[in-house]
């Protein structure tokens, strides 16, 4: 029985463990490499999603415009009751005679010139549609930046969260041991009351990194366009390479390569095209129409046999005289518009020059401070070393030793935000310079 039973004990513990590797193998945290985010923004983010669609709406524009060179053909069915002998009396000069009938035939038209308002219009929807493409792409750009900036985000406060761990428990030991050191009255109260200090210190420091690592876990599922907050394990990413020495090379890197300015002067050419078209309403339209069909049914009125089969083709040249101005003032409003996509062209050129320059200052400026902050833990390191000493010796109060560790905290801190605060400054300038891929 015994044997039995404890067989039986072994095949349960054998089920729980197996039990419990399964359980922890389904909640195992999901991984994220920097790569891997980037590709779901860009696959599932709404404003990505929109982008496409605007392209695609631009696209039917083309098709649209395009229209005006083809025939179009429309087939009729008519059929009409009326009074006998009756004729039309209202309406301008109508005195047409109306009779009960039935008909079918069709109609075709087909432009022959415009005198290029329609060859004006396909130019500017094809350069609508391009500055359309050059949108989906600066969204791109848009959602890459973010993302970048959440995932960094997330890993500089998962590193803060540990340095206020780490914290409270190395103040938690020394705590302690001033504790002990009282009860023994090696140490004063006053002592305990610092060492007490300092570990509600650490604590509130753990609080507001906690906070901290909430709120950008948050920003990272919004960057991904995800409806829900996962907590992946994030894998670090290598450190880049120095910024260039002056931002001159850059600024016209950004020049050539932003999607927005590429899009406005995409958008600037489409407005000067469609200003063109706009002119060409002045000028004579020639269209061409035919007409045929069959009446199977038709009420004779008079001697006179009306054919039960009928054709014909016209050609006609539309010369515009005199409209109000309304063509004028068309021509003139779209080259103000015109005009207004030039300024802003060069208003975005300069904005982005700026932006290049301030980024490229920004990420100087955070590449010099890893070395800093590296320099300065090691200087609180070591004064934390010399403090410890001096206290266990009895040569200093715990006001120095508290000041150290306070020191070396914040020295931490400063070298974890500098490394990620880097890694974000880059790519911001990747960004600005149109390079963030």
């Amino acid at each position: 029985m015994r044997l039995k039973h404890s067989g039986h004990a072994a095949s349960a513990a054998s089920f729980t463990l197996l039990f419990a590797t399964f359980a922890a193998a389904q909640q195992t945290t999901p991984h994220l490499t920097l790569q891997q985010a980037e590709q779901i923004a860009l696959a599932s983010h709404p404003q990505v999603q929109a982008a496409r669609n605007e392209v695609a709406y631009a696209n039917q524009l083309i098709t649209e415009t395009r229209s005006a060179y083809f025939p179009t053909l429309a087939a009729d069915l008519t059929g009409s009751q009326a009074s006998h002998d009756a004729r039309i009396g209202a309406g301008f000069l109508s005195d047409s005679a109306l009779f009960n009938r039935y008909g079918n035939g069709f109609s075709v038209n087909q432009l022959i010139t415009d005198s290029g308002r329609t060859n004006n219009l396909v130019a500017s929807s094809r350069l609508n549609a391009q500055a359309g493409a050059q949108n989906l792409e600066a969204t791109r750009y848009d959602v890459l930046l973010a993302v970048n900036r959440a995932y960094f985000d997330v890993l500089r406060a998962q590193a803060t969260v540990r340095v206020a761990s780490e914290t409270i428990a190395e103040r938690q030991v020394l705590d302690k041991q001033v504790t002990t050191l009282a009860e023994n009255n090696l140490r004063s109260q006053l002592d305990v009351s610092f060492a007490d200090v300092n570990v509600s210190e650490a604590r509130l420091l753990l609080i507001r990194a906690q906070n901290s690592l909430d709120q950008a876990w948050a920003e990272l599922a919004r960057a991904l366009g995800a409806d829900q907050v996962v907590r992946y394990e994030l894998d670090e990413v290598p450190m880049p390479a120095a910024p260039p020495s002056a931002p001159d090379d850059l600024v016209t890197q950004a020049i050539a390569g932003r999607p927005e300015l590429a899009s406005l002067r995409a958008s600037r050419d489409s407005a000067y095209k469609f200003a063109e078209a706009e002119k060409d309403l002045k000028r004579p339209i020639v269209s061409a129409v035919a007409v045929g069909g069959y009446i199977p049914y038709i009420e004779q009125i008079s001697s006179t046999r009306i054919p039960g089969v009928y054709e014909g083709a016209a050609v006609n040249v539309n010369i515009p005289v005199f409209n109000g101005r309304l063509f004028t003032a068309r021509e003139e409003a779209a080259r103000q518009r015109a005009l207004e996509s030039d300024q802003r062209l060069r208003d975005e050129q300069q904005r982005l020059t700026r932006d290049v320059r301030v980024a490229w200052a920004d990420a100087a400026t955070a590449y010099q401070r890893i070395d800093v902050t590296a320099q300065f833990m090691r200087q609180a390191a070591l004064a934390l070393t010399l403090a410890q000493g001096r206290y266990d010796l009895g040569l200093s109060s715990i006001v120095e030793l508290a000041q150290a560790q306070l020191n070396q905290t914040q020295a931490e801190i400063e070298n974890v935000t500098a490394k990620y605060d880097y890694q974000t400054r880059y790519a911001v300038l990747q960004y600005a310079i149109g390079q963030l891929r």
